[in-house]
């Protein structure tokens, strides 16, 4: 008989349980003989009498029954009841198809992991009996001409038959006179596709028991063709011998044959470690052929122009073992974090083997922050408006000075690489709560470290705060997740209505987790701890915080009720009223002002920053949007490959969806297209891992095996073979995202990268700054919201103030800077650095060698003095200042209380009142006591009016505060 590949799968579209077990034969076939259920494409063996073992799969069914309850762990999955819309689907849609030829009988294709050997403890026998699943095909009405079908249309057609498969060689048996009986030949099938009855009508015929092959079990030395050829035609496996000598010894593997079949253990940690190895020996050692960094290479394309060759062979070395790890699709967790912890060292920590000193300017202002709260034990969001939410500053300042850490420069150093590595902690956590198989989750976590070119992780209050929002969701969804499967009938018109409730309808892509009462009224107080700590640290994460919950609440995923979502949205809005008058009072439009103005905004993240920008240089600003783009497009393409295996993401769908709607609040100084890319990631990634690895786990969530789809229609590809042809693409992806990830992370190092001189030079002002100082920096224009390209504010913020000085791009034209040092008084000071000419260059379209020229027409200046001169960086100051002119003290007004309204003391009355009640409603609500319903309606009473009151009492505060001072 005559076989071709095929591949028992799942059907695309269909309500799909992730959780459920899966079905046997019986439940597999549906009215009609259609295929209902998924099959793992591994088959369970069956035990001797005939029955399917306990340990053949985990959750699978008996008789026919499939269980009704749920299994956690992202077990077997039911498939659709009405095998789906496979005859709708684009052939070139999934590569996980193979090909099904009408009329010939489909081959299970076995998706066991190589090396595993057959559980043969339940008996002597040596031969293992393997049930091979067939699905079953529509049976026509039975025919004239075929009588056979008559018979078998009233009784259930059997879709499965044994095949005996030897695991060794068979043992000849005690008593050699006595003959061993022929197994019966196997009744070759007739297809079951469609046949031509007379007068040429095509006509289908019902199966009949079907043997088919397959490749034999591992550890089996036969082919499956005489694995099911009669006893007498087998050819013999060994010669029998007497019962009285002794078998002869197995022979033993040598050392380097045990060593070579367990490469598959070995080898990857081994090629991680040589990775790791290399890199940071290519990046640390002196600069030489094929070794070392030379940072005066460094052009418009940034760190890459000057990286060796070797450190990016050791990046693609280590990403080849990780691909080695996951193809073998066992959840080896601390190797594959180990892995993936190596491959973030090397793109994140990049920056910190190089240079001795933190990245990024704006770091130092943070670590000034810092100082000045541990030096004065206050903030003032007066000297800064970034300290009217001080709670990551003070968080570090309490943590530093107990532990008598004086200098944050190594903290600020390694702060980038230690950040992702955090990150990674609550990403997997949310990779646990999706049904995906274990490659689908390990390449998202590597996709979130690849493409996190953002640089939000540097010392800051966004970078912490990201990791509460990871923390914060993964909470959620761990021990607050729900999954309700729709139970409502299909509407009978309408389309729309109907498309809808078939999305409604599709297999929950999240886990369902059952918690303690007490352990949730635990958790529910990390989230609102977590929550808290964010809104006094960031301004928008607490606000993306919130739209997850909400949205979570809307499509059903988490058990928390509308309470919540109340209480802690009446958290922001009450600090941003009460704690920082002093940054909104007098500037209502700057607040509220972008509110709407989507096309301005997205302008202002996109076009403003490639225009005017170096030829050079706009490839690294293409190059990030090319990343975005490309993750953007794979999520689109995973999250339709789910939906055609009947498979409905909403929580990943959600964390993509929701911070776009960030874009209508404001610009946040032309940075908040970066906010969104960031937030969105996590379910970007998720989605973009399903466009190479869509399948399910068949079994339990660790479970090799997955499920692929049921076609109902011709399939050209073999399940296995596609499976390693969507490996390599994803190694291919990965690879190529890595390399432009070093283009797009480490594009703007010659304005972003701070040498020794330059934090030398602040040094020498810190050093002479009483009773106070102004420092100039350069600048191309003059504007509100121009940042210092100079490592500024780590010291004595509130003595030193921080103004611009126009410059030309003729580097020997200095009036204007002449003009602004006479202007100013004593202990002013000019500073010119490498990282602002770099900067002045690349996107302003200043000339090459203007940084030198400039450094020389200053040198030249009668008026001018230089006071500090180092190889990056130099500082100069006037060489006489007019007579009369004193060093201003610090003028700076630290105390003094913010503004206030008459009902201000009713409304934080009001704020405590709702809390409390909201509180103790959730608590109840958690509890799931019957009795705490009416408790509920009495707690809402009080709860509902208090609310109402308290956010009357903010808005007052807004009216009355913030246009009478404007």
């Amino acid at each position: 008989m005559t076989t071709t590949p095929a591949a028992a799968e799942t059907a695309e579209v269909g309500e799909t349980d992730p959780t459920q077990p899966a079905p046997s034969d019986g439940a597999r076939a549906g009215s009609g003989g259609e295929p209902v259920g998924t099959a793992p494409s591994e088959a369970p063996e069956e035990a001797p009498d005939g029955g399917v073992p306990d340990h053949a799969a985990s959750g699978d069914s008996r008789d026919g029954e499939v269980p009704k309850g749920g299994v956690s762990g992202g077990e077997a999955t039911e498939g659709p009841r009405d095998g789906g819309d496979g005859a709708s689907d684009d052939a070139d849609d999934d590569a996980d198809d193979a090909d099904d030829t009408p009329g010939t009988p489909p081959e299970v294709i076995p998706d066991q992991a190589p090396g595993r050997a057959p559980d043969t403890s339940d008996g002597d026998d040596s031969e293992v009996t393997a049930v091979i699943r067939l699905p079953a095909r529509p049976i026509s009405p039975p025919t004239v001409d075929a009588p056979e079908a008559e018979d078998a249309s009233g009784s259930e057609i059997d879709t499965t038959t044994e095949m005996r498969l030897p695991s060794a060689p068979l043992r000849p048996t005690p008593k050699p006179t006595e003959p061993k009986p022929e197994e019966p030949e196997p009744t070759e099938a007739e297809p079951a596709g469609p046949v031509t009855a007379e007068g040429g009508t095509p006509e289908r015929r019902p199966r009949e028991r079907a043997v088919t092959t397959s490749s034999p079990l591992p550890g089996t030395s036969e082919t499956a063709s005489e694995a099911t050829a009669p006893a007498d035609r087998r050819e013999p496996q060994s010669a029998p011998r007497s019962p009285g000598k002794a078998a002869p010894a197995a022979a033993r593997p040598s050392r380097m044959t045990s060593v070579m079949q367990s490469a598959a253990v070995w080898l990857p940690p081994l090629l991680t470690v040589e990775g790791l190895i290399m890199y940071v020996l290519a990046l640390r050692v002196t600069p030489g052929p094929l070794r070392g960094v030379d940072v005066t290479k460094i052009d418009a394309l940034g760190l890459i122009s000057a990286m060796p060759l070797t450190a990016f062979a050791a990046i693609l070395l280590m990403l080849v073992a990780f691909f080695v790890t996951i193809a073998q699709n066992t959840d080896r967790k601390f190797l594959l974090l180990f892995q993936i912890a190596a491959i973030t060292f090397a793109l994140h920590g990049a920056s910190a083997l190089i240079s001795d000193e933190a990245r990024f300017p704006t770091a130092y202002v943070h670590a000034g922050f810092v100082e000045y709260i541990n030096r004065t034990g206050e903030s003032s969001a007066i000297l800064d408006a970034r300290l009217a939410w001080p709670g990551f500053f003070a968080l570090v300042a309490f943590v530093t000075k107990a532990a008598g850490v004086t200098d944050l420069a190594t903290i600020m150093r390694w702060t980038p690489l230690l950040s992702n590595l955090l990150y990674l902690l609550p990403f997997v956590l949310i990779l646990r709560q999706v049904v995906a198989t274990t490659r689908a989750r390990w390449f998202a976590a590597l996709l979130f470290v690849i493409v996190q070119w953002i640089g939000q992780d540097y010392f800051s209050s966004q970078g912490f705060t990201y990791a509460i929002y990871l923390a914060f969701v993964a909470i959620v969804l761990r021990w607050f997740g729900k999954v309700e499967p729709r139970d409502k009938p299909m509407p009978a018109k309408g389309r729309v209505r109907r498309l809808l409730a078939r999305l409604d309808g599709l297999t929950p892509g999240e886990l369902p987790h059952s918690t303690g009462a007490y352990d949730r009224v635990i958790m529910l107080i990390v989230l609102i701890g977590l929550f808290g700590t964010a809104t006094a640290s960031h301004q928008i994460t607490p606000f993306m915080m919130l739209g997850a919950l909400t949205g979570l609440l809307l499509l059903r995923r988490t058990s928390l009720s509308w309470a919540l979502p109340f209480f802690l949205g009446l958290i922001v809005l009450s600090w941003i009223s009460y704690q920082t008058v002093t940054f909104w009072s007098g500037h209502i439009d700057q607040l509220f002002g972008g509110l709407g103005r989507i096309l301005q905004n997205l302008q202002s993240n996109t076009g403003d920053r490639i225009d005017g920008s170096d030829p050079r240089h706009a490839l690294v600003l293409m190059a990030r949007l090319g990343i975005c783009g490309v993750i953007l497009a794979l999520a689109a393409i995973g999250l339709l490959r789910r939906v055609r295996r009947g498979v409905g993401d909403r929580a990943a769908l959600l964390l993509l969806c929701i911070p776009v709607l960030a874009l209508g609040l404001q610009n946040y100084g032309g940075e908040i297209g970066l906010r969104i890319y960031l937030f969105a990631l996590p379910g970007a990634c998720i989605l973009a891992a399903y466009a190479f690895f869509p399948n399910l786990p068949a079994g339990t969530e660790d479970a090799p095996e997955e499920t692929v789809p049921i076609r109902r229609r011709n399939i050209r590809f073999n399940p296995e073979l596609t499976r390693r042809i969507s490996l390599l693409l994803a190694a291919g992806c990965a690879m190529a995202l890595a390399m432009v990830f070093l283009v797009a992370r480490y594009g703007n190092e010659q304005f972003e990268r701070v040498s020794a001189s330059e934090v030398a030079a602040m040094h020498y002002i810190y050093d002479h700054d009483e009773p106070s100082a102004r420092v100039l920096f350069l600048s191309p224009v003059l504007g509100p919201e121009v940042t210092p390209i100079i490592p500024w504010g780590e010291r004595d913020f509130d003595k030193i103030s921080y103004e611009q000085v126009l410059v030309a791009p003729d580097p020997t034209e200095l009036t204007t800077v002449i003009d602004k040092l006479r202007a100013s008084p004593p202990n002013t000071y000019l500073v010119a650095t490498r990282a602002q000419a770099g900067y002045l260059q690349l996107n302003h379209g200043y000339p090459d060698d203007w940084a030198p020229r400039f450094r020389v027409a200053l040198d030249a200046s009668k008026e001018l003095k230089r006071v500090f001169n180092g190889e990056d960086a130099a500082v100069y100051t006037l060489k006489s200042f007019p007579e009369g002119t004193e060093i201003p003290e610090r003028g700076v007004p630290l105390g003094g209380s913010d503004p206030t309204s008459p009902w201000t003391p009713v409304g934080l009355a009001a704020l405590g009142v709702t809390w409390i009640a909201l509180f103790v409603y959730e608590v109840f609500r958690l509890g799931g006591r019957e009795s705490g319903r009416r408790a509920r309606r009495r707690i809402l009473f009080v709860a509902v009016p208090a609310f109402v009151l308290a956010l009357a009492v903010i808005a007052e505060r807004f009216i009355v505060i913030g246009y009478q001072l404007q």
